[in-house]
Parts: C-alpha cells; sequence; structure tokens
C-alpha cells in the first residue's frame, strides 16, 4: 500500500473529511478531532496494514500511529493533498497526548482525567520543544560523531590530514548549528504557540545571545567580571527558559498594543512599540529573574542527576527509569523537554534522558519474559504479537509493544518498569550523558557521548534481562494463558 493509498484509508475508516475537523502529527502518530464518533471505524483502521495502533480512548479524539518517518509523509497528503486542516498551534484540543490502549482500562482512564489541566499547561511548553525534536536528533548525533572523530584522529586511528579536519569540522559545524542558536529557534517556536509574529520572537532569542547584554549589565553593575556565572545579568541569562517567558509577555503586549492602534498604523508601528516595550522587560527583569531560577533548577536537579553519592544516584536513576512510561501514559513526559535543554546548556549534554530511556527496555524485557512464559503454556497467539513487535521496541518504537502486549494486560506494565529501573539505576551511576534526547532503545547509542556508549549498552542489557525475570516469576501463568 503506497502512502497516498493509506493516507486515503485512513481518512476513509475516520468518516471521511467532513467528519475530520483538525488533524496534527507527532513523532509516531496522526492525532485528529473527530465530529461524529460513531463514522470512525476503529476496528478497520487497526486492521489497516501500515496502521500500528489506534488510541480512542475519548470518541471524538483518535490517535493514529504510523512510527517516525512515515507519519509526516501521510500527513503531508492529508493536508496539502486531500485537504485536511491541520491543527494550529494554541488552538485548543479535546484530549492531550496519551500513549495506551485504554479501551483496555477504562478506569484508569477516569482516574487520569482530574491532571487534564495540568497536561494541558505541561503541552504549552512541551510543544514548543517537539517540532524541533529532529534537529536535536541531527545535532546530537553529529556531536557525538565529531567527538569521536577528534579522539580517533588524537591517538592516529585517523589521519589528520586537511580531507580528514575539513570533514570532521563539517560534522561538527552541523552540531554546533542548531545548539548555538537554540534561543532563536525557541523565540521563534515559541512566538508561534503564543500566537506572535515569528519573526519577533526569534529577535528575542537573538538579543538573550548579544553582546550588547553585557554592557547594559556593565552600565547597572550587574556584571561580575571576575566570575561571570555571579553575573546579575549577562548574555545568555536565563537560557531558553527566559526566551520563552520573554515571548510570552511580547504576545501580551503586542495583543494589547493591537487592540488600541489604528489600523492605518497597524503594520508598521505594533510591532515597534511592542517590541519597545517587551525588550527592555525581557532584558532588566526576565533574563535576570529566570537566571536565578535557571541556576537554582540546575543545582537543585544535579543534587541527584549528578550526585557524587552512588547510592543517591542509584536512586534517582531507577525511579526516573521506573516512572517514566506512567508519565507517558498520563501525558506528563513532555514537560522533561525543557529539563532536558536546560541540561544541554549547562552541562553540554544530558543525564536525564539515558535513564528515562531505560523505560523502553523494560518493555523489551518484560515481552520477553512474557514470550518465554507463552511458549510455555502454549498461547502461539500472543508470542506471534510479541515477536512481530520486539523489533520495534529494540529500536526504541514502543508502541506496537505497549500497545500489543503489555498495557492489555497490565501487570506486564508495571514490572516492566520495575525492571528498568533497574538499568536507570546503572547508568546513572555511571554517568552516562547523551546530546540529544531522541530516538531512544539501542539507537540512542548513535548520540551518547562515545566513553559512555559501552554503559549504556549495558545499562539497556540489564533492563532487558531485570524486565524479562521480574516479569517471568510476577506473571500468572493462567493471565498469560488467557490472554
Amino acid at each position: 500500500m503506497t502512502n497516498e493509498q493509506l493516507a486515503a484509508r485512513i481518512i476513509e475508516l475516520l468518516g471521511g473529511q467532513e467528519n475530520i475537523l483538525t488533524m496534527e502529527n507527532c513523532m509516531t502518530r496522526i492525532r485528529t478531532n473527530i465530529q461524529d464518533p460513531a463514522k470512525v471505524d476503529v476496528a478497520g483502521l487497526k486492521a489497516t496494514k501500515g496502521v500500528l495502533g489506534v488510541v480512542n480512548d475519548e470518541p471524538t479524539y483518535i490517535q493514529v500511529v504510523l512510527g517516525p518517518g512515515r507519519v509526516r509523509e501521510i500527513m503531508d497528503i492529508c493536508t496539502q493533498k486531500m485537504g485536511i486542516r491541520e491543527q494550529k498551534p494554541g488552538q485548543a484540543q479535546t484530549s492531550p497526548q496519551r500513549i495506551g490502549d485504554w479501551e483496555a482500562n477504562k478506569a484508569a482512564v477516569k482516574s487520569r482525567q482530574k491532571h487534564t489541566e495540568l497536561i494541558k499547561q505541561v503541552r504549552v511548553l512541551a510543544d514548543i520543544f517537539t517540532p524541533m525534536i529532529p534537529a536535536f536528533i541531527a545535532s546530537g548525533i553529529c556531536n557525538g560523531l565529531g567527538k569521536l572523530i577528534k579522539i580517533m584522529m588524537d591517538n592516529g586511528t585517523l589521519p589528520d590530514g586537511v580531507v580528514m579536519l575539513v570533514i570532521s569540522n563539517i560534522i561538527v559545524l552541523i552540531g554546533n548549528a542548531f545548539l548555538s542558536y537554540l534561543a532563536i529557534f525557541t523565540g521563534v517556536r515559541s512566538a508561534k504557540q503564543f500566537g506572535v509574529n515569528e519573526m519577533l520572537g526569534g529577535m528575542i532569542g537573538a538579543a538573550s545571545l548579544n553582546s550588547v547584554v553585557n554592557t547594559i549589565a556593565q552600565a547597572l553593575g550587574w556584571y561580575n567580571a571576575d566570575v561571570v556565572n555571579n553575573s546579575i545579568l549577562t548574555t545568555g541569562a536565563g537560557g531558553i527558559i527566559g526566551v520563552v517567558v520573554g515571548v510570552w509577555i511580547l504576545a501580551k503586549i503586542e495583543k494589547w498594543v493591537h487592540k488600541w492602534m489604528p489600523e492605518v498604523l497597524d503594520v508598521s508601528f505594533t510591532p515597534v512599540v511592542a517590541m519597545l516595550i517587551a525588550m527592555p522587560a525581557f532584558v532588566l527583569v526576565v533574563m535576570p529573574v529566570t537566571g536565578f531560577v535557571s541556576n537554582g533548577i540546575s543545582a537543585f536537579l544535579n543534587l541527584f542527576v549528578n550526585s557524587s553519592n552512588p547510592i543517591v544516584s542509584a536512586i534517582t536513576g531507577y525511579v526516573l527509569a521506573a516512572t517514566f512510561l506512567p508519565l507517558v501514559l498520563l501525558g506528563l513526559h513532555r514537560g522533561l523537554i525543557p529539563f532536558y535543554t536546560l541540561q544541554l546548556e549547562s552541562l553540554g549534554g544530558i543525564t536525564l534522558f539515558p535513564a528515562v530511556a531505560m523505560a523502553g527496555a523494560g518493555q523489551v524485557g518484560a515481552a520477553i519474559g512474557l514470550y518465554i512464559k507463552a511458549k510455555r503454556v502454549g498461547n502461539a497467539r500472543l508470542n506471534q504479537v510479541i515477536m512481530g513487535a520486539l523489533p520495534a521496541g529494540i529500536l526504541g518504537i514502543g508502541e506496537p509493544l505497549i500497545y500489543g502486549v503489555t498495557l492489555p494486560m497490565m501487570k506486564p506494565f508495571i514490572t516492566a518498569g520495575l525492571g528498568a529501573g533497574f538499568g536507570g539505576a546503572y547508568v546513572m551511576v555511571k554517568g552516562v550523558m547523551s546530546t540529544a534526547f531522541s530516538p531512544s532503545g539501542i539507537l540512542a547509542a548513535t548520540h551518547v557521548m562515545p566513553e559512555h556508549v559501552l554503559d549504556y549498552v549495558i545499562g539497556t542489557l540489564i533492563s532487558y534481562v531485570a524486565g524479562a525475570l521480574i516479569t517471568y516469576f510476577a506473571i500468572p501463568d493462567e493471565d498469560v494463558a488467557s490472554v
């Protein structure tokens, strides 16, 4: 089935173009707002070749899982060629993103509904960064590869001639091109989310990187030349958190100015007046305050994720890995993205992500444990499902395992987390650091810092083994036989 045929089939099974109010995509799925749930053929969607799963915990909010790569192509066909309206940033949705087949656990859905407002608030912040994930991936992988090439050139494994020097620096350039100007990209994305001109948002981000900020700080006596990090105000203070807050303020001011500005002057003068008000507030208030907050958050995180006490590190890693997928089900995992970027800014790498990446490895381990037990009790259908989903799970695409295996049974979903915790504890104690926060699974080794790749692989294997053992011994035979 071609992508065009698959897109047409999905639209047909969703009740036709007129039944789809809006559509948007994330890394692995298309999310649709539906007008009449009775027109949706969920069973047909699930049976469609190319569809990895369907989430329809709320009747008017259907998520069709297609996997990374293909989802964007299908989305482009639906919106650009078939006329489906794409979800606009900041537009209200009927349901937050969740992962899991909640038809198998309706009681769990009801227990999570009280978190709806919290999920919406987390989503506003996370939606700023989610579209930047591909750039984080490309940048992170190239940074890791560039570092590996430099090590190999230094020890003589690779020649240090002109050709290799040019190649290595091009790779480093790819890695630096995004991260060096992350504040600008954040400003653009924040502006799109908050409904203000994207170039104005980019200006806020660019201003935070400009050396003129140091000149202003020196004039005010806020700059500490001896210990720059102790300055009240300095270039980059507040980082991306400051930029997000600054653009939010700009959006509020721009809308206020727009209300009273004469129409004939609106296009020319509203942006100027809004920036003249917002920029001083950003530089003189937002940057110093968010700089203080960011430093406090970094220091607090370092107490746990970079603790010199191995017991603290192990407990932290265990908790992060064991609880990550429940956070995913609640839609709260996206709230970790700002913390990833905060670590990337302050440390040059991320220690949170390698730990939470073990959650997927725990799911793989649980599936292996179930496979062994299902083979023993003679459940061939379950084994077939597991074997179909396992390769994707190893590569870091967890939806097939979650939808088809662990979550419908529920208990293996829990034992998977318990097993994942051991891998999380190991990588946290070892200080494993990555340069990006996607993809996960074994593919994450591509952006784990070279000196930490072996420990990441060992942590993954620990999660496999622990998840398999705990699942095998904790899940009764009758549960496996009756699925």
